[in-house]
């Protein structure tokens, strides 16, 4: 089996890394924080450094929050770029700035190792199912290397591309989440406030061509009034920001985009930017003076 090492342990990361111990590999780990102890009782070696963890594994995965948490972890004075040497693989499964990934893998192969960026969907529920659906942009030859690891955490797995184009898929991934999360939220309220049951119409509406996962899940924690974060809206709020920056750099307009931006906004003015991004509908709800589990 292969040594890996994985740094960022957190919501996301802590089950990924414990699906591939289940797996037979062995860990390299490094976090911030103290790392969760079963994955130590299960064999995983703590680290000091993240350039301790490049020097003992094979293949170095990084899962934390934003660009310039990974461009630290990288580069930093004890980062992963002091510990690698030719040969090993570089798998950055954080979401961040596509731009910045480009100029990171460019600065990791000139040290001889791999680069992919392999951004993640699904969630902290998706994590601990092993289901993750996961974009991955890089060298085929790595992409190929790193396949069955990916299998181990992920059901969707595909190559879409060169450096950057794994992040730019995630990208547009939250761009749609958003929006359907908008969509489902005013479709719930226009129901409540018009004296329908929202349970039953989102019951109803899951049977036919308005079915989605996001109406699925996301319709009833907002019927349900359930807004403890498996996806916290300052993420969602982060990488719609990329999305954003990245328009403008290209000239185009993403004005849905921008709405679903200012609605997360809303939410984070009134202290909710740990709620889980379904929490969109409570600032369509304060704009209405209705909740959605109301008659």
């Amino acid at each position: 089996m292969t040594n890996i090492g994985f740094i960022g342990l957190g919501t996301m990361g802590r089950p990924m890394a414990g699906h591939l111990q289940a797996a037979g590999h062995r860990l390299f780990l490094h976090d911030v924080v103290p790392v969760a102890p079963e994955l130590v009782a299960a064999g995983g070696v703590v680290c000091k450094s993240a350039k301790d963890v490049a020097e003992q594994g094979d293949i170095v995965i990084i899962m934390v929050p934003d660009t310039p948490h990974v461009e630290a972890v990288l580069f930093g004075p004890d980062g992963v770029a002091k510990g690698l040497s030719k040969g090993k693989i570089v798998v950055d499964m954080s979401s961040i700035s596509p731009l910045a990934t480009k100029e990171f893998a460019k600065k990791v192969e000139a040290l001889g190792a791999d680069y992919l960026d392999a951004p993640v969907s699904g969630g902290e529920v998706g994590a601990k199912a092993a289901s993750l659906t996961i974009m991955v942009g890089g060298p085929e030859r790595a992409f190929n290397t790193l396949k069955p690891i990916f299998d181990k955490m992920g059901k969707n797995v595909t190559l879409v591309g060169a450096n950057g184009d794994g992040q730019t898929t995630k990208v547009a991934n939250q761009i749609i989440v958003a929006l359907t999360i908008e969509a489902v939220g005013e479709a719930l309220l226009f129901a409540s406030k018009a004296g329908a049951d929202p349970a039953l119409v989102r019951q109803a509406l899951m049977g036919g061509f308005a079915s989605s996962r996001i109406l699925e899940v996301h319709g009833e924690r907002m019927v349900k009034r359930n807004f403890e974060p498996g996806f916290r809206i300052e993420l969602h709020q982060k990488d719609l920001n990329l999305a954003l920056e990245g328009a403008r750099a290209l000239g185009i307009s993403l004005p849905s985009t921008a709405v679903a931006q200012q609605l997360f906004s809303s939410c984070t003015a009134h202290g909710g930017k740990a709620w889980d991004h379904s929490g969109m509908v409570r600032a369509l709800e304060m704009m209405a003076s209705h909740e959605v589990a109301k008659a």
